[in-house]
């Protein structure tokens, strides 16, 4: 899938160079994707080095990595608790609920699995701290913490959930111990406020955290009261799941806020009620309120409301919750065993609503039509369903789809853009310009419509206009191989071949993989009758790029026609979010 794998894996050169010296110093050192995460660039590397991109290696390690989290979460709670049936009941709805779908299927969120177990084993690593604490016994609880930051920051919240562990089950909390156990913590707290400070400065200089401006704060606020709730929902009727919720911003009404507000107080002040009876419901719902924080939109990143992959630590709160108040039920009751069958069809049916969510994730155009289907507002879901589609060559359906992008979220460039290359596909050309202008109206900085409006204006026969555009692209963004391209292929156009020339030989300096740049630059050069020069371009096709040295061989042995084949072309469009993803 395209949705961020490229950037993580498929595209990135330093992780699919696998493991050699220096990817790995890159990886301590980068905080590209707006983190610094090295332990997930290094697993994604070892990856690369094991499989190669065959996907499916890919996959088998994070199905591997949430198996081994399911189980240590057993290990876990039955190693803290003495208990074996409800410890399996817990990890049982982690391991098949259909919200962790998104954590595992999605090769980007290596993170989120690889996170989790670390953290389970700091988890366990305490557990055996607690029964006979000592400086040798803490150390591992220290390795654990620092791995799971490691692999996503997420974990920052990791030693408040120990607290929660020390409250219940260890029983160690009490008025008379809590500030020592708050101290006991101090290393903890310290890195986990080191690792918030690098996320924070990485996201900073990533230009992924939106400014107040853009979101206000009362509407984060809004936004976080309903997602704790929504959240909620979400784990007991996983029904409508989708990859992307657009945040709502200034349009949440302020009524479901307060029913919410209302809600959270009311199962708060329940929990803490009954804590001197049933500890587990406050020990659960405290964990999950308290894993959500890192995630819950203060400090908002992208623009996503929520996030399914949010909740796979945060619900093992809830899951702890329902499996100890479902055993306290049954022990109680007449027939201990129909709450056993309960639980096993329970079990059944998460697991076939899990099967149908993998399902889902079988490449992009499934996964974002789904998306759009229950969420149809999911603007960047329909931006991305628009671009599978115009890669499976379906360019009128693409276009629905980007013209819904945009009457969503106008002043989103690439979406004009991507209805500019739908409607140019379908020969629509002064409507694809109109989407070309509109995408440079409101991303100035968006060079990729300009080099796509120049094509249009190409086809258009406004040439003159179309220099004028690409040398403001190559202007913009020296480094832009495509566009150099085009402006060569023009410049020939319009007889101008020692220029032609000078950019085709920078389009190739810039990206010497890029054949068609090659091909064309052999092209002019034949046209200004430098055939010897040309026939070097066709040595290097040859090897590489059959289709283009038959045309050039064929050329060359008779006369190319007053364009060169293949004409001007456009640069493909990015197929997932622009930058701003959390």
């Amino acid at each position: 899938m395209d949705y961020d794998d490229d950037e993580y894996v498929f595209t990135n050169p330093h992780v699919r160079a696998g493991l050699d010296a220096e990817s790995i110093t890159w990886a301590f050192t980068s905080t590209e994707m707006a983190n610094w995460h090295p332990l997930t660039w290094l697993s994604h590397m070892l990856d690369c080095q094991l499989y190669g991109l065959e996907p499916a290696g890919h996959h088998m390690t994070s199905v591997a990595l949430h198996a081994a989290n399911a189980a240590l979460l057993f290990l876990v709670l039955a190693s803290l608790t003495g208990l074996t049936w409800p410890s399996a009941f817990a990890a049982a709805l982690f391991a098949v609920h259909p919200l962790n779908v998104e954590s595992v299927a999605w090769i980007a969120e290596r993170k989120n699995v690889l996170c989790t177990l670390f953290w389970l084993l700091s988890l366990w690593a305490y557990g055996r701290y607690a029964r006979r604490p000592g400086a040798a016994r803490y150390a591992p609880v220290l390795a654990g913490a620092v791995l799971a930051l490691m692999a996503k920051p997420m974990a920052v919240t990791l030693p408040l959930t120990l607290l929660l562990l020390d409250y219940w089950p260890l029983g160690r909390m009490s008025r008379a111990t809590a500030l020592r156990l708050v101290v006991e913590k101090a290393p903890l707290f310290v890195l986990s406020a080191a690792s918030s400070a690098m996320t924070f400065h990485a996201q900073l200089t990533s230009g992924t955290v939106v400014t107040v401006e853009a979101i206000p704060l009362r509407a984060r606020l809004f936004n976080a009261v309903i997602s704790y709730v929504a959240y909620v929902g979400k784990i007991l009727w996983p029904a409508t799941l989708g990859v992307f919720y657009p945040h709502r911003e200034a349009a949440i009404p302020v009524g479901y806020v307060a029913a919410a507000a209302v809600a959270l107080v009311l199962v708060t002040a329940a929990v803490l009620r009954y804590a001197p009876r049933a500890p587990y419901l406050a020990m659960g719902w405290l964990w999950y309120g308290v894993t959500l924080v890192p995630v819950i939109g203060i400090v908002q990143v992208g623009t996503q409301a929520m996030a399914d992959r949010y909740t796979y630590v945060p619900a093992i709160g809830l899951f702890i919750a329902a499996a100890w108040a479902a055993a306290g039920l049954a022990a109680r009751a007449p027939r201990p065993e129909a709450w056993a069958a309960a639980a096993a069809v329970l079990l059944c049916a998460l697991t076939l609503r899990m099967e149908r969510q993998l399902s889902v994730w079988r490449d992009s155009y499934t996964l974002f039509s789904s998306t759009v289907a229950a969420v149809p507002d999911s603007w960047v879901a329909r931006y991305n369903l628009g671009n599978a589609l115009a890669s499976a060559g379906r360019p009128a359906e693409a276009e629905a789809q980007f013209r819904e992008t945009v009457r969503l979220q106008p002043r989103f460039g690439r979406g004009h853009n991507n209805l500019g290359d739908a409607l140019d596909a379908q020969g629509r050309h002064p409507e694809a310009l109109q989407a070309y202008e509109e995408a440079i109206r409101v991303s100035p900085q968006l060079v990729e419509a300009r080099n796509n409006r120049a094509i249009v204006l190409g086809a258009l026969g406004r040439r003159e206009e179309a220099v004028e555009t690409l040398r403001k692209a190559v202007a913009m963004q020296p480094r832009f191989a495509e566009a150099w391209l085009n402006l060569g292929i023009v410049l020939r156009q319009m007889g101008r071949l020692p220029e032609s020339a000078q950019a085709l030989d920078e389009a190739v300096t810039l990206r010497p993989d890029l054949d068609l740049a090659r091909y064309q630059r052999a092209v002019t050069l034949l046209q200004a009758g430098d055939t010897v020069a040309a026939r070097r371009d066709l040595a290097v096709l040859a090897g590489r790029n059959p289709r283009l040295a038959g045309l050039l061989d064929s050329a060359l042995q008779g006369t190319p026609g007053p364009d060169g084949k293949p004409s001007v072309t456009g640069t493909p469009a990015p197929p997932t979010l622009p930058p701003g993803r959390p």
